[in-house]
């Protein structure tokens, strides 16, 4: 089973950068899909980015794509969300997930695996 764990969360002011860092352990050579989700306020989960561990094929939310870029570091067994040209409306909770497979979902249910989060503030 893999846990992931997050870190690099913070407040930045509206246009700035943040690099979040996902640390998994107990990752065999299976093939897996990392993923990031965020959650607002009063909002409910959303899918944000999602890699191919294997292949390194990704997938983003329409509204964090050109700005957000998910990337995975072998060595390290860590996996990155570079967050580019922040917004306010980007202020939540980032969750990093692991699903065991090759096919990247969007849904919530289908990632077995959650970190504890990290706080990501963006000020107007």
């Amino acid at each position: 089973q893999v846990q992931p764990v997050e870190s690099g969360g913070g407040l930045v002011q509206a246009g700035g950068s943040l690099r979040l860092s996902c640390t998994t352990s107990g990752r065999t050579s299976a093939e897996y899909i990392m993923a990031w989700f965020r959650q607002a306020p009063g909002k409910e989960r959303e899918f944000v980015a999602a890699i191919n561990w294997s292949s390194g094929l990704t997938y983003y939310l329409d509204s964090v794509k050109g700005r957000f870029t998910i990337s995975r570091d072998n060595a390290r067994n860590t996996v990155y969300l570079q967050m580019n040209s922040l917004k306010p409306e980007d202020t939540a909770v980032y969750y990093c997930a692991a699903r065991r497979g090759s096919l990247i979902y969007r849904i919530l249910g289908e990632y077995n695996n959650w970190g504890q989060g990290t706080q990501v503030t963006v000020s107007s």
